[in-house]
């Protein structure tokens, strides 16, 4: 049970619909922060107001009642200026009345004096130690006994202002909660809604057959189709990956039982054979067996290396005359065909091609190794432009095959008419799968009076080559 737990929760964690959810719960929980110090500052700022009308309200009232009698201001507190203080029912209040001279007519002596002048003045200030508010109020008498003006102060501490703001913010804060809380059951369920192309995506793939590679249909939002049209991609190239290895291994279960029964046979001969010359001629054609047995088993494993490559390596750019400059200089021709002149054509230019560098070495040797099987020497290995192509090329001076040869040329173990059963004809088949892969052509023909195959590429300008 316990380790059941902690799966459940490891997969909780690692949940997109928990990620999703617990950035929601996130970006709430910031916006109620910030919410919560606005709801302060704003009930902060309510409360103020609303007791500063109180204290200016309590401080005309006791203005108004003011007169001067026998030449000297006479206060008569009005009840209506305490009921306005009595409005903070916790805070203790501080009333005075003071001349122009600053000499208290009524009130409490420690009640503090404004630094303005102007009619209406609110400050801050102590009362008794404890912060409080204060309110005074100026008015000025013009009288034939009395001429001058009267300060009225008003002041009570902030119990009630603080009550008032944190009664607010909490009322605020609790509608923000209520609506929080309904955000996040909307958002679970849009969430939950939003993530159910994925399950079915999913699902889709667990109810396959594991030899079901056909691609699944691209529905639903642009975000699921982009995976969906991610996972197809990388369907095709797992098809194309075990179709090839499927390919391989018929095509080496038929190619190799003819060469390896005849290697049976020539072997049973020549152990039956009584002569040393009969044993020796048994021998040769053993030899020449087991040698287009190799040759064969070269060619296909070389053919399993490109198809792999092509499909997993990433293409760099690669300069052709590089290639062809390391295929002359391997020297394979000369134990291939040890009379054979082979030269190299290239110049000065770089020609350089998007490709994979060993899968097109492959290709060139191929073709090489064709025209010194089949063609007459002189042969040449090259590099030339052709517009928008770059072309590595391999010429001999032969006439090539026929023009029915060459309609069917590259295919997997097609043969040349010339070849009297020595080549499994994939040479060329190499060929086609590297130009295939980087978005080039095979050309065949008669140029120059020689018989040219050759490989044709788009050509990477300077500035996209960087």
């Amino acid at each position: 049970m316990a380790e059941s737990g902690s799966h459940n929760a490891v997969l909780f964690r690692n949940s997109l619909m928990a990620r999703v959810m617990l950035g929601v719960l996130a970006l709430l929980m910031a916006g109620g922060v910030i919410v919560a110090i606005a709801s302060l500052a704003y009930g902060k700022q309510a409360a103020r107001q609303s007791y500063d009308r109180l204290l200016l309200g309590a401080a005309n009232d006791i203005a108004e009642s003011t007169k001067i009698v026998n030449g000297a201001p006479i206060v008569d507190l009005p009840v209506s200026a305490f009921s306005l203080l009595s409005l903070a029912l916790d805070d203790r209040i501080s009333y005075a009345v003071r001349d122009a001279s600053g000499v208290l007519l009524t009130g409490y002596e420690n009640s503090p004096v404004s630094d303005g002048t102007a009619e209406q003045v609110l400050f801050d200030a102590k009362l008794q130690n404890d912060p409080a508010r204060f309110a005074t109020v100026a008015r000025r008498f013009a009288e034939r006994n009395y001429s001058g003006t009267v300060y009225f102060t008003v002041g009570h501490t902030l119990r009630a202002r603080n009550a008032m703001a944190l009664e607010l913010t909490k009322k605020a804060l609790l509608g923000m909660g209520v609506a929080g809380l309904v955000l996040m059951i909307c958002a679970f369920f849009v969430i939950r809604s939003t993530m159910r192309p994925l399950q079915h995506m999913a699902t889709d793939l667990l109810e396959r057959d594991p030899y079901d590679l056909t691609p699944m249909p691209t529905k639903g939002p642009a975000e699921v189709t982009v995976a969906i049209v991610a996972v197809n991609q990388f369907m095709r190239r797992l098809d194309r990956q075990v179709s090839a290895m499927r390919n391989l291994i018929s095509d080496t279960a038929h190619q190799l039982r003819t060469p390896v029964a005849a290697i049976r046979a020539h072997a049973e001969m020549v152990a039956d054979q009584g002569t040393p010359e009969q044993q020796q001629e048994g021998l040769d054609r053993l030899l020449k067996r087991t040698r287009s047995l190799g040759s064969l088993l070269d060619q296909m494993l070389s053919r399993a290396m490109v198809i792999h490559r092509t499909d997993n390596a990433p293409p760099a750019v690669v300069d052709l005359r590089d290639i062809a400059l390391h295929v002359v200089e391997l020297k394979d021709h000369m134990l291939l065909a040890p009379n054979t002149v082979v030269e190299l054509v290239i110049d000065d230019d770089a020609i350089a091609v998007l490709a994979d560098e060993i899968s097109l070495r492959e290709a060139v040797k191929n073709m090489l190794a064709n025209a010194l099987k089949h063609g007459q020497s002189p042969v040449r290995v090259g590099v030339s432009r052709q517009g928008a192509m770059g072309a590595i090329w391999v010429s001999d001076a032969g006439p090539g095959p026929s023009a029915e040869v060459l309609d069917r040329i590259g295919d997997s173990f097609e043969r040349f008419a010339a070849s009297k059963g020595s080549s499994a004809g994939l040479g060329l088949s190499i060929v086609n799968a590297v130009a295939e892969a980087f978005s080039g052509t095979v050309q065949f023909g008669q140029v120059e009076g020689a018989f040219r195959v050759a490989v044709a590429l788009p050509i990477m300008e300077a500035g996209n080559a960087t």
